[in-house]
């Protein structure tokens, strides 16, 4: 079963280049984030096309979720619940999905903008509601996976200059001990723990070459339970999808992708 997490950066501007990896890598359950349409504007039919159930919590311009969920394994998808309880102001950013014998949840962490910036303290109530979540709905005891874009980095390996960047947003201790709080709930860091020593980025910024220049962060995540975390056989971040490809121009993130048995 091969599961991943994306952030596209809006599905009307990337629809093509999200069709072409279902072609390319054909995935059982993807979720993705930063949708930037309304669940009325979602382009459902071509993903039904494709062969994909389309769950969505969206959202004009700003946010949205989805899960696509490979119809030939799971005829029968279910959203459990859309939005993060306390924290509906803040837009559609959390959807958690009954498919595949899984919980699967999508989610699009707030940014931050910066640590002087009232959107910061914003992100860290939004983290801490994301925990009780977490603890509250979702047993650990089950196979359960949070995937998505969570806009910061949990150690210095994620990052491409992590004494640059110390107390900066991404990489502030209050960011990282949040993170630390969900894994400490049972979830694990499914990349990582394949990959333990390797500095991989998932996020590029668009500016100065930072993609070529290896310039990234590692920012975007799937964190299962054990049951999950014992079926892994691989974890990897898909580089060749944040290159144009065939002059269509890429989110600025790479998809992650975790293999299970």
């Amino acid at each position: 079963m091969r599961l991943v997490a994306w952030n596209i950066n809006s599905i009307t501007a990337r629809l093509d280049v999200v069709l072409d990896f279902l072609s390319t890598r054909e995935p059982d359950a993807v979720c993705l984030q930063e949708l930037k349409v309304t669940d009325a504007a979602f382009p459902r039919l071509a993903f039904e096309q494709r062969g994909y159930t389309a769950l969505t919590y969206g959202q004009a311009q700003w946010n949205g979720v989805a899960v696509l969920v490979r119809k030939a394994l799971e005829p029968n998808p279910t959203i459990i619940h859309t939005g993060l309880p306390g924290q509906e102001a803040m837009g559609s950013r959390l959807m958690t999905v009954r498919a595949l014998g899984l919980s699967l949840t999508s989610v699009y962490i707030p940014n931050g903008k910066s640590l002087k910036h009232p959107d910061y303290q914003a992100k860290l109530a939004w983290l801490d509601a994301l925990v009780e979540y977490a603890r509250a709905s979702l047993d650990n005891n089950e196979s359960a996976v949070i995937a998505g874009d969570f806009n910061l980095c949990p150690g210095d390996l994620d990052s491409f200059d992590p004494v640059g960047h110390a107390g900066h947003i991404f990489h502030t201790p209050p960011e990282r001990e949040r993170f630390q709080r969900l894994l400490s709930l049972g979830y694990r860091d499914l990349f990582r723990e394949q990959n333990p020593d390797l500095q991989a980025f998932s996020w590029w910024d668009y500016r100065a070459g930072c993609f070529h220049k290896k310039q990234g962060l590692r920012i975007d995540f799937l964190l299962g339970t054990e049951k999950v975390s014992e079926r892994v056989t691989a974890a990897s971040i898909d580089r060749d999808f944040r290159k144009k490809r065939e002059g269509r121009i890429p989110s600025d993130h790479a998809p992650v992708i975790v293999e299970l048995d």
